[in-house]
């Protein structure tokens, strides 16, 4: 293409998408009456879930009572204490919402997003509002009064059927346990080079497998026609826009792709009209993205919570680098790769894409490991069974042995080579081997000579835990403050050796102004961490489920009183494996699905049979996939079929 050919494109989109948004121009001085066409307000209303069984003559009416509100960030919308006079439904941005009691203590809050209602129990009431709502961002909101709301409710039959709808969500929310998450319906994805492209089409098509509609507007003049996903190049005027704009009402999800070198103002338009940012950076573009991150971020800082950083890794660069700024400028990021993965690597980066998929669809699956030393050997079959049937985990938790397996997959590696990996690295030498309780006193040599660290280095180095290719949070105990230290940030190894550090065996690990030791004397298997970071399902594997009624070999002999060795360390261990047993009900109790491999024929020592227990582990999953499948397909049926 010609390049002046190419900057008369650039420039006419940048034109174009400017005015695009000029209706919803924000008034610093406060709240506004923006004057959008009718025609415009009942396009954006269309494109709300409540409304889409709305028939026309309601859109109308609607529109002809309601006034469109404009608000910038940080704007009060309802006072507390004061007199709730109208309704608000929110067309575009966030708002955040604060629930107090009569006495002013802080009861609940909220974020409302595209579609939210606001102040519907409250109006009317003679009672002064306990409801605080403000702006996070510049937003904008259609709003009635409660003469038109009753007008409106007692003329139309369908939106007093949506109101009915939406006030059961909202009671439903509140009242019941919610599993749903948000599902943007306008989606942004920003490219700093033209290599990240091909990442929109994948997307749109892998939600058209999923029986949705999805619609595209960008600024590619090189996208390549598809007859399945409709297309429009961001330049024309105002009126083709809403030509185009109202033709695609009905696709519940729209997707913005453009290029990260618009003008600041066009950036800032656009994070005001788009519900979540995918923001895709290959290494080298690591600085660029920083930079515009900061300026954005630095207008409205709310803005963070939208913004996904999705970072395209390849075959020589299998793990992100670390950039602080970035991390802190993102609510989080997505690692993905197209290319296959180099020996020993598992597919974790291959099912980056999957990923962002559940993201987009309200899923979040989380996966708790649980501790019992060599026995969580079996979490790596479980492991590998999910992802053999199709099942991804968005993120992982784990306390001793489920950390060190967790964190150990969460870095790459494939799960058999991780079993082998440990069979091999945790083999006594041949002087512990020919000692009674040998496994034992080998593991304490190998706690005292500080060699976990050194053998776990050789696999993770100077990884991150921010760096993982899949988010992982281990868990410790303070031995100061007597509670849990979850960990998601710093130093992966440490984070390893924090969660695996077993008293006596070893002594507390200081950092600061902490005494850490394993975490499995407060929480063995952390499910309820996955539940507090936001996953809607929650898979526990434990090994601890089951404990066998013999010590040492006492009762299967004969002659009970026979002389026997018994090593402190030996029953040190034991009182762990106890522990371990009556402290699964702690953190597991939010888990959704147990997978429970019976181990209790391996000795907690015997890393030399990994192998056998990450087999055990895999059979056990496979045994209760088809159940599991059907659970998750109450999630969302298209991404989880029942068999």
């Amino acid at each position: 293409m010609d390049p002046r050919l190419r900057l008369t494109f650039r420039q006419a989109f940048r034109r174009a998408w400017a005015a695009s948004f000029k209706e919803n121009e924000m008034d610093n001085r406060g709240e506004k009456p923006a004057s959008p066409t009718t025609e415009r307000l009942q396009i954006e209303l269309r494109r709300l879930e409540w409304a889409k069984e709305l028939n026309e003559d309601t859109l109308t009416a609607i529109t002809n009572a309601a006034d469109w509100i404009a608000f910038h960030a940080g704007e009060v919308v309802i006072e507390a204490e004061s007199e709730i006079t109208h309704v608000y439904f929110l067309i575009t941005g966030r708002m955040q919402a604060t629930l107090y009691d009569f006495l002013g203590k802080e009861m609940q809050q909220d974020t409302f997003a595209r579609g939210a209602v606001i102040g519907l129990f409250s109006l009317g009431l003679s009672d002064r509002s306990y409801l605080h709502v403000q702006a996070n961002e510049p937003s904008t909101a259609i709003r009635l009064t409660l003469s038109n709301l009753l007008q409106l409710t007692a003329k139309h039959a369908d939106f007093q059927l949506a109101m009915f709808r939406l006030a059961a969500s909202v009671f439903k929310r509140f009242v019941m346990v919610e599993r749903s998450l948000p599902k943007p319906a306008v989606v942004g994805v920003v490219h700093h080079s033209e290599a990240s492209r091909p990442f929109v089409g994948r997307l749109a098509r892998r939600l058209r497998d999923l029986g949705e509609s999805p619609s595209i507007l960008g600024d590619d003049e090189q996208w390549k026609p598809d007859e399945d996903l409709p297309f429009k190049l961001l330049v024309g005027d105002v009126e083709e826009r809403q030509d185009l704009i109202k033709e695609w009402a009905a696709h519940r999800r729209l997707l913005f792709d453009i290029r990260a070198d618009h003008s600041e103002e066009v950036m800032k338009r656009f994070m005001s009209y788009v519900d979540i940012v995918l923001w895709c950076v290959r290494p080298q573009d690591a600085r660029a993205a920083v930079h515009l991150l900061q300026v954005l971020v630095k207008s409205v800082p709310r803005w963070r919570d939208k913004l996904r950083v999705v970072w395209l890794l390849d075959r020589n660069t299998p793990m992100a680098p670390y950039v602080p700024e970035l991390y802190e400028l993102a609510e989080r990021d997505f690692k993905l790769s197209f290319d296959a993965p180099r020996a020993n690597q598992g597919s974790l980066l291959q099912h980056g894409f999957e990923r962002i998929v559940h993201h987009l669809r309200g899923v979040q699956i989380g996966l708790a490991l649980g501790g019992g030393a060599a026995r969580g050997m079996a979490h790596l079959g479980v492991l590998k069974a999910l992802e053999q049937h199709g099942i991804y985990v968005d993120m992982l938790a784990g306390t001793s042995a489920g950390a060190m397996t967790g964190t150990i997959y969460a870095a790459g590696l494939d799960p058999e080579y991780a079993t082998q990996v440990f069979k091999t690295d945790l083999m006594p030498s041949w002087l512990f081997r020919q000692l009674p309780g040998g496994g034992y006193w080998y593991l304490l040599f190998k706690y005292r000579r500080n060699q976990f660290e050194t053998m776990l280095r050789k696999y993770i180095g100077r990884a991150r835990m921010e760096q993982l290719n899949l988010p992982m949070f281990t868990v410790a105990v303070d031995l100061f403050e007597g509670e849990p230290v979850v960990r998601e940030v710093g130093d992966a190894t440490m984070s390893i050796l924090e969660s695996i550090n077993l008293p006596p065996l070893s002594l507390p690990i200081f950092e600061s102004d902490r005494a850490l030791v394993d975490g499995g004397l407060l929480n063995n298997i952390p499910a309820n961490v996955l539940v507090a970071k936001g996953c809607n399902f929650v898979i526990a594997s434990s090994v601890t489920a089951k404990l066998e009624r013999d010590f040492l070999g006492i009762r299967s002999r004969r002659d009970s009183r026979s002389n026997r060795f018994f090593s402190t360390i030996q029953v040190i261990m034991r009182q762990n494996m106890i522990q371990g047993f009556n402290m699964n009900s702690v953190g597991v109790q939010p888990a959704d699905f147990v997978v429970a491999p019976d181990v209790t024929s391996f000795d907690i020592s015997e890393f030399t049979r990994a192998d056998e227990m990450a087999i055990i582990g895999e059979t056990a999953t496979n045994a209760t996939i088809a159940k599991l499948r059907k659970m998750l397909s109450k999630l969302d049926s298209q991404l989880f079929e029942s068999s």
